[in-house]
């Protein structure tokens, strides 16, 4: 097998494991529609097993009203604009100042809306205790974040009966995207009171607005562990009840993730926990929920107790996720494993580092295209030799092809005496058939890892390059969009496949004419693909392209021409 019949067998089981991905997705079960009803309807959960040990005695049944009609509080911070609903103290509407909607620049990006039923739930576990659909009152206080005030704290309370009240207090801290809950217990009562509290990201199970279906990105909960590590969970094994994870230890947290975005409730490590995922059944569209419950201190009678759950909203920055899973002493808050919601795919130990780099040539060039075009740079140098050795083969075999149509004409319908000709060929001219393939194998992971760093990076998002790319985490649509097929429509990668085409005449023409013809339309068939991806992965791909054909091109030539360097790559 030729080196070409190897390219092509790689493009065909590449284009097969896409097709295969998009054909799962595509045919992922769907859930039996429901009835509608109120959007925080949702059954409070229960906990497997008591988390506390001893047992405790389960206190007496009381109870709890259910509100006819939400009303929501508005907290204003400089992050954040958060509307919290007085039924469960939920956060129904989280918006995000420093980022803009996917569709509608002109918005600000909401995390949690109604529209994706998204919300941030917490409650009590225990007979008459309050829970996500218990109804709180107000107390009175300063709601927006203002001079120099450095948090904003709003606080709900509601009574339980038998002397036990509950009290809700949010804490939003200036320049933080981490959101203290403190749920605290007061119990006048005579009796012993122990509980649980739970924590829980409810969420339909649509991907966010503005994904395009040709780039495909994780929506879903998580849940990381030490012993169990990261561990991702679809909708649809959900809703299929097969969803497998580590539901119970003394570390981690959950998570609901999209596209560079994330919330996770992060307990106290060292505190016992159990997780759980299910499908909601009465919801206005499919939808789930994904929560943890921890044990909350047993409250004796006369006393108070309280216990403190930070919730992270926000966006999927790598700095500050670093920043919150180191321990206390180091100033973060214990989060171990929380910077793997940023989506670096199977290659994630090297597209960390790459992304390490890329944000270290940010600091210094401050845009993240030249950051993108000088990293492109770097990598193309650093596999500088691989790609010559690859180029030189494919130039060697270009020189020997007229002979290779001869042997063809001659031996056309003799099979096994053709192989064997161009064999005693190329072992004549020194020719691997396969160097020209092996680089590039060697190269794929760091291209595909790179992909991956450039497609989670929150950092690009809404960054401009130059001219007309103002966004380099969207397609280039200079030119417009498409109606119907909705097909966007850029310079970047008209030049991208310009650059294909560019490239594929420099490539040797195979013997074959159905092969020569499937490589005249290569780049037709894939270049279709950059229109609908960001700009920044583009302006990767064309840089890169442009580099190879400089450096294809002097090879050639030199092979061609006979001179001393294409001497010296015979070795």
């Amino acid at each position: 097998m030729d080196h070409r019949r190897l390219l092509l067998l790689l493009i065909f089981s590449f284009s097969l494991v896409m097709l295969w991905d998009a054909w799962q997705k595509h045919n992922l079960p769907k859930a039996p529609p429901v009835a509608a009803s109120g959007t925080a309807e949702a059954p409070a959960p229960k906990p497997s097993g008591s988390l506390h040990t001893p047992l405790p005695e389960a206190p007496a049944p009381v109870a709890v009203a259910t509100p006819e009609k939400a009303e929501t509080v508005t907290i204003g911070t400089d992050l954040f604009t958060a509307e919290i609903s007085l039924q469960g103290g939920d956060i129904v509407r989280l918006q995000l100042k420093d980022y803009r909607d996917s569709v509608h620049k002109e918005r600000v990006f909401a995390l949690f809306e109604p529209k994706h039923q998204y919300y941030a739930q917490s409650g009590l576990i225990g007979d008459g205790l309050p829970n996500h659909k218990t109804r709180f009152s107000l107390v009175p206080g300063v709601h927006e974040l203002s001079g120099d005030a450095q948090e904003v704290v709003l606080r709900l309370e509601a009574e339980a009966g038998n002397g036990v009240r509950v009290a809700k207090t949010y804490t939003f801290k200036r320049g933080s995207y981490l959101i203290g809950l403190k749920q605290e217990i007061e119990n006048a009562g005579g009796r012993e009171l122990v509980a649980h509290a739970y924590y829980q990201l409810q969420r339909d199970v649509k991907a966010p607005d503005g994904e395009s279906s040709m780039v495909s990105t994780f929506t879903g909960p998580a849940v990381y562990t030490e012993q169990d590590k990261f561990q991702k969970v679809t909708f649809a094994d959900i809703e299929a009840g097969k969803a497998k994870f580590a539901s119970k230890a003394d570390n981690g947290w959950i998570a609901m993730i999209q596209h560079y975005f994330a919330s996770a409730w992060i307990p106290e490590p060292g505190l016992p926990r159990e997780f759980y995922m299910r499908k909601l059944e009465n919801s206005q569209k499919p939808a789930v929920a994904a929560g943890v419950i921890v044990p909350v201190p047993v409250a004796a009678p006369g006393t108070k107790v309280a216990l403190e759950v930070p919730l992270y909203a926000g966006p999927q920055i790598q700095t500050t996720l670093d920043q919150l899973a180191k321990p206390k002493a180091d100033g973060g808050i214990g989060a171990q494993g929380l910077p793997l919601v940023v989506d670096y795919g199977w290659l994630t130990v090297i597209a960390a580092p790459i992304f390490w780099c890329l944000e270290a040539i940010y600091k210094v060039v401050g845009n993240w295209g030249w950051a993108i075009v000088i990293l492109t740079i770097i990598i193309k140098l650093l596999f500088f030799p691989l790609s010559a050795a690859s180029y030189k083969s494919m130039a060697k075999m270009k020189t020997v092809t007229p002979r290779l149509m001869q042997l063809k004409e001659r031996y056309g319908d003799d099979r096994q005496k053709l192989n064997q000709e161009m064999m005693a060929l190329y072992k004549r001219e020194k020719i691997n058939p396969l160097g020209g393939c092996l680089p590039i194998l060697v190269q794929i992971p760091v291209f595909i890892a790179l992909y991956w760093a450039l497609l989670g990076a929150v950092e690009i998002r809404d960054a401009p390059w130059i001219l007309w790319i103002k966004d380099l985490s969207a397609p280039d649509t200079l030119f417009g969009v498409i109606p119907v097929i909705d097909m966007p429509i850029g310079l970047l990668p008209i030049i991208m496949v310009a650059s294909m085409i560019l490239q594929t005449k420099l490539n040797p023409t195979p013997p074959d004419p159905i092969q020569a013809k499937v490589m005249l339309m290569m780049p037709y068939i894939f270049g279709i693909m950059f229109f609908w991806f960001p700009s920044g992965l583009v302006l990767y791909w064309v840089v890169n392209n442009i580099l190879s054909i400089a450096q294809q091109w002097q090879i050639t030539r030199m092979i061609e021409s006979g001179g001393k360097a294409a001497n010296d790559s015979k070795a």
